[in-house]
Order: structure tokens, then C-alpha cells, then sequence
């Protein structure tokens, strides 16, 4: 039985979304192949240790998975995890076992590479995307130039960053620039953020600058991309070396566009629906450069990548690609995964293995002379 360490909540914008996400998997995880071990990060920053049997009082349980006082946790390299127990002063520290992580912190310092280097530091196996192809997938705008690059289609955009707005006339200037090339409305959503934090729908020039702003205060670059008449797809994609996308789904959001209060507070904010009904010509096509995608920016493991098609033209454009995606009972990816016959459960041990065999591959380099 491998002993998985379970890394949720987290600094991000995206904690209490990371609550629901681990509470899936702890509900769905296979007992006889892995023993949960839950570790909690306060919106500080600051990691718990949580009660031994906090996972199996949860199984038959609903709602976030509760993010409790505890022992706190370091990591050491090399080492892996470390627990410091008694009072402050003259802590006991012991090894916390452990043969694999599960990374369940969407967004920043979990979904950005940070994490992902920490662990790769402490040498411990862990699920999802590499260091670069984290830290790849949470920045749209390079992901979006590496796409680019590759020849895949791509939703058009403008990055505006955060020293822009203070320079004299910035505001005239950057509604020029923004008018020139985008008819209103557009969108305007932090360069590196997730679940939608951040973004908003503009309608009107003099509507940009409080957006810009509202971004800028969650990253240091926004992009702006132009308002499309489209269908909503999303795509799951799993596998290192040989990635394979599932079967899209389509997402139809009764708000005025799929914000954070659709995707995770109303919960009538959407109706998802998988397989999407689509035709089979423009599913292969999703499917294809869902995988293409992933490669481009170096992502293995898992990866949610979502797309936008064009209601007038049928065209099919790359949009936003996802590491660490959603895992509540309600979320696309494993909806996806299980319409495409891996259920949940099955997911889950599948990721694990994937993780160990990175990690496997990783340790025949020579790091030294």
C-alpha cells in the first residue's frame, strides 16, 4: 500500500475551490491501494498535518474537506517531510513517511511550478505536471506564444502589464491600443490565475481600466482577448510520454460568462454536458490539439485544456490549459475521464502511476560528473 500525502488548500485565490477538490478525492480514493495522508495549508502559507483518521471520517461526508489544527509541516531536501510536535521552543521533529504526493492546490504556489519544485527539491514523486510545464500552463500568455509557434489555434490577445498603468496617459492610451484591435466587449483576466479569479467582461472603453486593475492586482501581466460568440468545450487529457485526450464536454453557463460564482458558488451557474454535442469531425479536431497543446507547453500527467468554438464559423481555438483542474464531484475533468470509461477511483490510482513512473524515468539522469 503506498502512503500519499494529500498537499491541499493553499495561498491562492482558488483555497476553498483546492477544499472541494480534496474532499473528492479523499471520498473516492482506493482504500486498498493507497493510505491517505492529509496535509493542510492555511491561506498563510503556514502547513498541518491532519488528524490521522480525518480521511475516513470524511468518506460518507459532504461538502469542503475541513482544513484543521495540527503538528506543522516542513520540507527538507532530500528528505521529503518533516513534522515538528510539542511546544514551540523544543519540538520534536520526525520523518513523515511518504511515497507520493497529490498536489491538490489549484492556481498560485500550487498549479505554477512553485510547489512542483519544492517536491522535485525533497525528491518525493508527485502527481500532475512537471516544474515547467506548471509553470508553462498557468501563464497564458506563454503558453499561448509556444501554441503559436506550434501552429495551433489560438484565441487573439493583448498583454497589458502592470507598469503600463503608471505611465502619464496610460488610461487614453490603453483604451486606443485595446479599441484598435478588439471591438467591445472584450475580456480582460490575470495573465497567471485560474477558476477565473480576476476576470471581467467589459462592455464599454471606459469600463478597461478598472479591469485592467482588478486583474493587476492578482498578477503582474492581464490579457486582453476579444468577447467570441462561442461554445464553450473542454477537453481531458492524461499520460506522460503518450498522452491521450477523452471524449470534450461543453459547458453552458447561465451567468453573463463562466466566472467563479458559476463555476463553484451558484449551483445552477452552468450546465455541463458530456460528451458535448458536438460532430465527430470537430471533436477529433479538440481532441488532437488538446494533446498537441499539452506537448507544446511540456505537460504531462493531467491537463484540462478548455476551447472556445466559433458559433458563426465552427472554428475550434485553444483557449486555456489547466495542470491541476478541478476535482469536485461536479467537475469537468473527471466527468470527462469517466465518459470516456476510467472511472474516478480508477483515475485517481491511474494518476499515482503516473507519477511514479516520472519519477522512475527521472532518477535514471546523471545530475553530476
Amino acid at each position: 500500500m503506498k502512503r500519499m500525502v494529500i498537499l491541499y488548500g493553499g495561498k491562492s485565490g482558488e483555497h476553498e475551490v483546492s477544499l472541494m477538490s480534496a474532499a473528492s478525492i479523499v471520498r473516492h480514493i482506493d482504500l486498498s491501494l493507497f493510505e491517505p495522508v492529509l496535509v493542510g495549508i492555511e491561506k498563510d502559507g503556514s502547513w498541518h498535518l491532519q488528524e490521522a483518521d480525518l480521511a475516513s471520517r470524511e468518506r460518507g461526508a459532504e461538502g469542503p474537506l475541513p482544513l484543521l489544527p495540527g503538528p506543522r509541516v516542513l520540507v527538507a531536501p532530500n528528505e521529503g517531510f518533516m513534522v515538528l510536535e510539542g511546544e514551540t521552543g523544543s519540538e520534536r521533529v520526525r520523518r513523515l513517511p511518504c511515497d507520493l504526493v497529490f498536489p491538490v492546490l489549484h492556481g498560485t504556489f500550487g498549479e505554477d511550478g512553485t510547489i512542483q519544485g519544492l517536491l522535485e527539491v525533497a525528491g518525493l514523486p508527485y502527481v500532475g505536471a512537471s516544474v515547467l510545464g506548471s509553470a508553462l500552463g498557468m501563464d497564458k500568455e506563454k503558453a499561448k506564444e509556444l501554441w503559436m509557434r506550434a501552429g495551433l489555434p489560438v484565441v487573439p490577445y493583448l498583454t497589458v502589464r502592470r507598469e503600463e498603468l503608471e505611465k502619464p496617459e496610460a488610461e487614453e492610451i490603453l483604451r486606443r491600443r485595446v479599441g484598435a484591435r478588439f471591438d467591445w466587449p472584450v475580456f480582460v483576466k490575470p495573465a497567471c490565475a485560474g477558476s477565473s479569479v480576476g476576470a471581467t467582461k467589459v462592455q464599454a472603453s471606459e469600463g478597461l481600466v478598472p479591469a485592467l486593475r482588478e486583474a493587476l492586482s492578482w498578477d503582474r501581466k492581464a490579457l486582453v482577448e476579444p468577447f467570441l460568440e462561442a461554445r464553450e468545450i473542454e477537453c481531458s487529457v492524461l499520460g506522460n510520454a503518450a498522452p491521450v485526450a477523452f471524449v470534450p464536454g461543453e459547458i453552458t453557463s447561465t451567468h453573463e460568462f463562466y466566472d467563479y460564482e458559476a463555476k463553484y458558488i451558484d449551483p445552477n451557474g452552468a450546465r455541463l454536458e458530456v460528451p458535448a454535442n458536438i460532430s465527430e469531425q470537430q471533436a477529433e479536431r479538440v481532441r488532437s490539439i488538446a494533446v498537441a497543446a499539452c506537448t507544446a507547453c511540456e505537460v504531462g500527467g493531467m491537463a484540462r485544456v478548455d476551447f472556445f468554438i466559433d458559433k458563426r464559423t465552427g472554428e475550434v481555438l485553444l483557449n486555456e490549459l489547466n495542470t491541476i483542474p478541478g476535482f469536485t464531484h461536479i467537475s469537468m475533468y473527471p466527468r470527462m475521464c469517466e465518459a470516456g470509461g476510467l472511472p474516478y477511483a480508477e483515475l485517481i490510482t491511474k494518476l499515482a502511476e503516473l507519477a511514479l513512473e516520472r519519477h522512475s524515468d527521472r532518477a535514471t539522469l546523471r545530475f553530476s560528473r
